[in-house]
């Protein structure tokens, strides 16, 4: 049995595909589910705002497990008559969402397998069909690797009752890893010097941490330069509290030095295990992030079986701890 989700009232632990909720908990509590022992978050005051966001949703993609050039297995594929494995992840995550009735819903990239216009248009019409004018996007290195140009747009923004969520392009056409520009970051620098509210910035590259990742042009995340870049612009403003990213298909949540008041966070795959979407919940007192595992039936079947992917280590790197999934976001002294 595995510990999922925790928040200040609640908690979600999976058995396989057996899924057991607690509900009406006590916040800063200590509980105990079978052989699972946890703690719940704190309270932060009354909710101001809900939203949510996925990554790596890859529409059009019909072999999970594969890396060209790399042998090791096992891959998985779905079978017909069953539906494509992206849409019954994404149709299973779209279904949780709409529960929550968010005020946005951020898709930060990898909204296709192979970049192709169809694959995008279908994107299109799970996410936007469902959540219109709620919805923003950006591309990831799968849409922009052969030239295609959908979510290219570099700077997005949306206002919210408490947060202000900023959007940035980091797809390098024809490459795997990505960048910033000087425009993006002096576009940030001004939003964190303007800000009234907390801000937390989304893309879809994950940062190079100078603390722990060897300095490289071949680094998989934001290039060593971008992410040097980036950290200076959180270090100016206490009013950046994070930045949320995909990609690696795995969830962790980093603190770095160079920037010691924000979190530098990656939620896993909504295609794969764990099969991964977050909340985010804006309090008074500060902000929740919370993973929720997409628990459809048809989704946990699916999640539960790529479990074992490249030589059954997946499970364990694409899952992290709770720690990894759900915490307090904080940032600024008075929210602290």
């Amino acid at each position: 049995m595995e510990l999922t989700t925790v928040t200040d009232r609640e908690a979600v632990l999976h058995d396989g595909t057996s899924v057991f909720r607690l509900d009406n908990l006590d916040p800063s509590a200590e509980y105990q589910h079978g052989s699972v022992s946890f703690q719940t978050l704190p309270r932060l005051g009354s909710r101001l705002c809900t939203f949510a966001t996925v990554n790596d949703v890859h529409f059009g993609e019909t072999v999970c497990g594969y890396i060209k050039g790399d042998p090791i297995g096992p891959v998985f594929r779905s079978v017909p008559p069953q539906p494509p494995y992206p849409e019954v992840m994404n149709r299973g995550a779209v279904a949780e969402i709409s529960a929550i009735a968010p005020e946005v819903v951020v898709a930060k990239g990898d909204l296709t397998s192979g970049g192709e216009i169809s694959e995008y248009e279908r994107f299109m019409a799970v996410y936007g069909g469902s959540f219109g004018d709620r919805l923003l996007h950006v591309r990831g290195n799968h849409d922009a690797y052969h030239g295609a140009e959908f979510g290219a747009e570099p700077m997005q923004s949306r206002e919210l009752r408490g947060a202000t969520i900023l959007l940035l392009d980091t797809a390098r056409p024809g490459f795997s890893n990505g960048t910033l520009s000087q425009q993006q970051l002096d576009w940030l620098d001004a939003q964190g010097r303007s800000a009234t509210n907390p801000v937390l910035v989304f893309g879809h590259h994950h940062i190079w941490n100078p603390q722990v990742d060897p300095r490289s042009d071949t680094f998989f995340g934001l290039l060593p330069q971008a992410s040097e870049a980036l950290l200076a612009v959180f270090a100016r403003h206490p009013s950046l509290h994070g930045y949320f990213a995909g990609h690696t298909h795995r969830n962790r949540c980093q603190r770095i030095e160079q920037a010691p008041n924000a979190v530098f966070v990656e939620v896993s795959s909504v295609k794969d295990f764990p099969g991964s979407w977050a909340e985010y919940r804006v309090c008074e007192q500060g902000i929740l992030q919370v993973h929720h595992r997409i628990s459809t039936p048809d989704a946990l079947a699916w999640s539960e079986k790529t479990r074992g992917m490249y030589a059954g280590t997946y499970g364990h790197y694409a899952f992290g701890h709770i720690e990894d999934r759900c915490f307090v976001i904080d940032g600024t002294p008075e929210r602290q």
